[in-house]
């Protein structure tokens, strides 16, 4: 009797558990993309900064108006991706790849966003 006992109260704490899993992971992907919080902090300008200067290295010549949204996501680095808007009155989406551990930080994606 009391083994059916210890095996009822087990069952209905991994249901509890897996139940507050699955919402949180409903919720937040684990290893996705998460929304940056403050969008004017001075490494995330540094960001938006530098995607901007590696797409006018190939002939450009646009200057950052602001961060419209920002997402980061942790991978082996950090990615980032930005919806920016720049003094050409286009929008881009762009994604820079940062490992600041090791001075590497490569612009992955730069395109316009379409109206």
């Amino acid at each position: 009797m009391l083994s059916r006992h210890v095996t009822i109260v087990i069952f209905s704490l991994s249901a509890v558990f897996s139940t507050a899993y699955a919402t949180k992971r409903d919720d937040e992907v684990i290893g996705g993309y998460k929304p940056i919080k403050d969008l004017n902090d001075p490494y995330i300008q540094g960001i938006a900064k530098f995607a901007i200067d590696e797409y006018n290295k190939k002939g450009n010549h646009i200057q950052l108006v602001k961060i419209d949204k920002g997402e980061s996501q942790v991978v082996a680095g950090t990615n980032y991706r930005l919806t920016i808007s720049a003094n050409d009155t286009h929008q881009y989406l762009t994604i820079v790849y940062d490992r600041p551990w090791d001075h590497y930080r490569i612009l992955s994606s730069f395109v316009v966003v379409p109206v």
